[in-house]
């Protein structure tokens, strides 16, 4: 069976180097303002997680939902909210984004299953 949390972040790592790589001036600044958004502020950084998660479920992107699964669960989110969080993105998405709701469970699954 493959690692999709390893083939993701590996991935993500390779590409991210080469776009950085290029040294473009706005990629960067964003790559800066999306870190810098989901530090610790006057939300805490769960709560942020959380937002991410569900616009990321809601605008249905695969990869920024599994990055906002993993740092919920690297900082301690327990799948209860988790759950919760995408039960209010699927409310608000629709039907539509089932298809991604489906993926966030099995890269949950698989998130708990690396930590054993």
């Amino acid at each position: 069976m493959s690692d999709i949390v390893k083939e993701f972040n590996d991935y993500r790592a390779k590409m991210n180097d080469k776009i950085l790589a290029d040294n473009n001036k706005v990629i960067k600044r964003i790559f800066n303002l999306d870190t810098n958004a989901f530090a610790e502020g006057a939300l805490d950084v769960k709560t942020k997680e959380l937002l991410g998660l569900v616009a990321s479920t809601v605008l249905r992107c695969d990869d920024c939902v599994k990055y906002h699964l993993e740092t919920s669960y690297n900082v301690g989110l327990k799948k209860e909210e988790v759950v919760e969080a995408l039960s209010i993105a699927t409310l608000v998405g629709g039907t539509i984004v089932i298809p991604h709701l489906r993926k966030a469970y099995e890269f949950w699954d698989a998130l708990e299953a690396k930590s054993k």
